[in-house]
């Protein structure tokens, strides 16, 4: 019988130590210069992320995370150590759970030293985004993989690699919807974060995307990985857990950077279609690739596009609420760590 306990790690993706300018600029710099981020060449990416993103950047988007902040900092992180807790206590005691951001603090060196202290005898790493990416659980993955790979003694490791249609995590997201009065909506949007087409296509190894029309649109051994492809299937079981046809529901892509194509239709694209060509003056969004309500789901779709659908026309444009520390989404975690458990 194994006498050591089993390490859980828990990966955001990260937000700054405060809403300062310069606390901004740090954490756009480690962010933006990954290069699962933006996946271009070390010296170019590091001359636009230092040179031009991050100092020009970082005082809008200050501003922006100041509107987020609440008396307990950073939602993102507020409820990451919730969820931390609530994963512990329902794991019990033959578990260690910590909690780390991909960027900035808690870091994933100083959680995996918590775990290689408490002498551990597996790691199992949940990163916390529901549909794979590269530049998200690629980016958690690896940066565990080069840590550990620094130590003496490795113990069993496991990693969570997508989630997208978690029965627990749909219910959690049909449940907070439902907190609304569906019937009164004339449309429902699932809004997810967008990654550049560019890496969408790196991605698919067979060039699946390349030969099949409208390949996103069902998930397959040949598309496994597609972020595009995942983010769809989550749309497509919430859409009929609410009951809704095909026709009351539309997939897009928010949080464009550059001029370069990214994953299509972009959510502004829809917002005004909808309203100007169809007529859809209520519209009820889902953001279901973030797990914690942030700057891409209050900032973005609670105010940048609500303020956009209104000056065009719109009546209602209301945001329903992320997982953030629901007793579902705790649930779907203790599933899949226990799922990944070694036992002797």
């Amino acid at each position: 019988m194994q006498t050591g306990k089993t390490g859980v790690l828990l990966v955001n993706l990260g937000t700054p130590d405060d809403p300062n300018r310069g606390a901004v600029y740090r954490y756009l710099k480690e962010f933006l210069t990954d290069g699962r981020v933006i996946d271009y060449p070390w010296l170019p990416r590091n001359l636009l992320v230092r040179g031009i993103i991050a100092p020009f950047r970082s005082g809008s988007s200050a501003k922006l995370y100041q509107r987020l902040w609440t008396d307990e900092g950073s939602p993102l992180k507020y409820h990451g150590y919730i969820v931390k807790d609530k994963v512990q206590e329902v794991l019990g005691d033959e578990y260690h759970v910590e909690l780390a951001m991909r960027y900035q603090s808690p870091s994933i060196k100083d959680a995996l030293d918590s775990l290689r202290q408490a002498n551990v005898y597996q790691i199992i790493v949940v990163p916390m985004f529901p549909q794979y990416a590269s530049a998200t659980t690629g980016s958690v993955h690896q940066k565990v993989m080069e840590i550990v790979s620094k130590w003496q003694s490795i113990p069993e490791i496991s990693f969570a690699n997508s989630y997208p249609i978690n029965d627990k995590i749909i219910e959690a997201f049909v449940a907070n919807a439902k907190q609304y009065d569906i019937s009164s909506y004339d449309h429902f949007v699932f809004s997810f974060h967008g990654i550049p087409q560019r890496q969408l296509k790196k991605a698919c190894d067979n060039n699946h995307c390349l030969k099949v029309e409208n390949c996103c649109n069902n998930l397959t051994p040949d598309n496994q990985f597609c972020y595009s492809a995942q983010c769809h299937q989550t749309a497509y079981s919430i859409a009929e857990s609410l009951g809704l046809s095909s026709d009351q529901f539309t997939v897009c892509f928010q949080s464009r950077l550059g001029f370069e194509d990214w994953t299509k239709p972009y959510t502004s694209d829809v917002l005004e279609h909808l309203v100007e060509k169809e007529g859809k003056k209520r519209l009820l969004v889902f953001s279901p690739a973030f797990v914690a309500d942030c700057l891409e789901t209050t900032i973005e779709i609670g105010y940048e596009y609500k303020e956009e659908f209104d000056e065009m026309g719109g009546e209602a444009l209301d945001l329903v609420e992320s997982l953030n520390s629901n007793d579902l989404w705790v649930a779907s975690i203790k599933e899949m760590v226990e799922q990944r458990r070694i036992l002797a």
